[in-house]
């Protein structure tokens, strides 16, 4: 038997089954991660569960590290007895494995889902809420039992992109193949579980295949919510605070800095530009780095600089989530160039709140969305010379000719963070 790292224990010292814990616990989210959409989904239904003014209780469970990383999000249930952060202990956070391989991946959703299961008991659920319904896939595939009804939100399904790649039928290599084949089963064996209730689809283009996968399931699409702002906000002092050169068009690359969004390839593509263009552009690199993707850019931009007059700023530090409208608001282009990122980007979402066009991969739902809602221009990100061409387009074309702003309101406004907590709650919280 495979020893999973987590503890056998059914007692937490942050969830303690007394007599007020015994009444009936209706509803609970499971959220073991820290950044990107996650914090930003448990605030949405935070704030919708307190206007609704339910009769149950809810309670997150969530990692220790929440507390602090994500404090603003805890402090919205200070004054409600209703709602209940529940971390994990933290020996069970310390055994649960990275995920920095595929072995290492997969123990850690089988570690999680015994996490699931157990808190699910101990909080007496009714009903729980998967907010990342692809960590338990493979539990679920391998006809892992739970105590009790659930839902989740899948973030990721690709199986059905062959159905809108550029070209006629393009060549799928046999790891392609396997990966569809491995994930259509896996997904499948979910939907036919007898305790799904529903599965909520961020991608809107894969309803239709999962519900040919399964007839009988509850299957929606998800919006992945967006703030559309209201209030103003001081672009001048962020310029400023930021020492954005006069006359220089920001051109904004935003969130957690790594390979997988494509930042070298958009610095080998700057080097492709002219020095008059780079002379008219800020690139705005702003979001957390580790230290040695840090060292890396920043050997890289010091390169550049000594050959091209194209201003650098960077902030790599996490962005508190009522700061990032403000980036957005001042960036006149947001850059995309991830690296056949798979699923949806909320970087597509605050760009069309804030009326801006992007540079997108073209890749996957990413690039099929800035097509649909003409977001901006899409370009082959695997090859710094299209990102170069894009580049070109943005500075040298008439806007109209690669964005529509109308459309892309439009494309916002579907996806408020209104509608998402609509949906969720029309199907899961209505019912507490």
């Amino acid at each position: 038997m495979i020893n999973l790292g987590v503890s056998q224990q059914t007692a937490s010292s942050s969830v303690q089954l007394s007599s007020a814990m015994r009444q009936q616990s209706n509803q609970v989210f499971f959220d073991l991660s820290l950044y990107g959409h996650h914090p930003t989904y448990i605030r949405h239904l935070i704030n919708y569960w307190q206007r609704q003014e339910f009769a149950s209780t809810l309670d997150i469970v969530v990692l220790p590290e929440f507390f602090y990383a994500h404090a603003d999000v805890v402090a919205l249930t200070a004054m409600d007895t209703q709602i209940n952060f529940r971390p994990i202990k933290t020996v069970e956070a310390e055994k649960l494995k990275d995920r920095r391989s595929r072995v290492n991946r997969n123990l850690r959703n089988l570690q999680e889902w015994q996490l699931f299961q157990r808190y699910a008991r101990l909080l007496q659920a009714d009903h729980c809420l998967m907010l990342y319904l692809d960590t338990c896939l493979l539990p679920l595939a391998l006809g892992m039992s739970f105590p009790c009804a659930f839902s989740g939100i899948y973030f990721r399904p690709t199986f059905h992109y062959s159905l809108f790649q550029a070209g006629a039928k393009p060549k799928r290599s046999l790891k392609v193949n396997l990966q569809t084949w491995r994930e259509r089963f896996f997904i499948k064996r979910t939907l036919q579980n007898p305790q799904m209730q529903t599965l909520f689809s961020l991608d809107p283009l894969a309803v239709e295949s999962l519900q040919q996968l399964c007839p009988n399931t509850d299957i929606v699409h998800l919006p992945d919510p967006v703030d559309v702002q209201t209030t103003a906000i001081d672009v001048a002092s962020l310029r400023q605070a930021l020492k954005i050169e006069a006359e220089r068009q920001v051109f904004l690359l935003f969130g957690a800095i790594t390979e997988r969004k494509g930042v070298f390839k958009l610095l080998e593509a700057i080097t492709q530009l002219p020095a008059h263009l780079c002379e008219r552009i800020c690139i705005a690199l702003i979001g957390e780095a580790n230290p040695t993707i840090q060292t890396k850019l920043q050997a890289q931009l010091d390169i550049i600089q000594q050959t091209l007059p194209v201003q650098f700023v960077t902030n790599f530090e996490y962005v508190e989530e009522p700061e990032v409208p403000g980036y957005f608001q001042l960036a006149d282009v947001v850059l995309a160039p991830y690296q056949r990122h798979v699923g949806m980007s909320g970087i597509l979402l605050q760009a069309a709140a804030a009326q801006k066009p992007v540079l997108s991969s073209d890749y996957g739902l990413m690039g099929e969305m800035t097509k649909r809602h003409q977001l901006g221009v899409t370009v082959n990100s695997t090859q710094p010379a299209a990102i170069a061409s894009g580049l070109r387009q943005l500075l040298t074309e008439e806007s109209e000719r690669l964005y529509n702003p109308k459309s892309a309101s439009k494309f916002a406004q579907a996806n408020s963070s209104e509608h998402f907590a609509q949906v969720v709650g029309s199907k899961v919280l209505s019912h507490v």
